[in-house]
């Protein structure tokens, strides 16, 4: 590990920081859903929430996205890909759609979530919150919140860990040749 990006306590000012933008952007939680990408996008949305629900007293409804059919590196990821579920279990008419994930790099993941999302349902607008965007985009894709913007190296792995998944909430940052040295 080359460093440690965000603790545990600047993960959490991050999230609320975040949570204050979507309802100064959106003048409340009114008509508000919040829809997490498999894996960390989906803690991440429950954490935002949460949050929005103690600052406004309004229950955002939440949904899981599973993108793995909708990648364009599909053959690349495995012979057998998992396939998790996606369950958003409200109309997304009439509402914005607030789309979570962990980390915004090259804009792919994005466009498969985008497009996962409309087979869904048409929302009034979706907005992008991501925890990190570490930049090197390669389609025309940008995040309206971002927790922390982190200027990478192709050669550098961001990390984010969070307590729900992996026992502790940190986000690191890795070099992809000491990792694979490992190996």
């Amino acid at each position: 590990m080359k460093a440690t990006i965000l603790s545990a306590d600047e993960m959490r000012r991050a999230l609320t920081r975040i949570a204050h933008e979507i309802l100064e952007r959106n003048k409340g939680a009114e008509n508000l859903a919040l829809i997490g990408v498999h894996t960390r996008g989906i803690p991440i949305a429950q954490r935002l929430a949460a949050k929005l629900q103690e600052l406004e007293g309004v229950d955002v409804p939440l949904g899981r996205l599973d993108i793995t059919l909708y990648r364009d590196d599909l053959s690349e990821i495995a012979k057998q890909p998992i396939i998790r579920e996606t369950k958003v279990p409200f109309d997304l008419a009439q509402r914005r759609v607030i789309l979570v994930d962990d980390v915004l790099y090259t804009g792919r993941t994005v466009r498969a979530a985008l497009d996962a999302l409309i087979d869904l349902g048409r929302p009034e607008g979706i907005q992008l919150a991501v925890l990190v965007d570490r930049g090197h985009r390669e389609l025309p894709i940008r995040a309206d919140y971002v927790g922390k913007n982190l200027p990478t190296a192709k050669s550098e792995l961001v990390k984010v860990k969070l307590t729900e998944t992996d026992g502790l909430d940190s986000v690191e940052l890795w070099d992809l040749d000491e990792l694979r040295a490992q190996e």
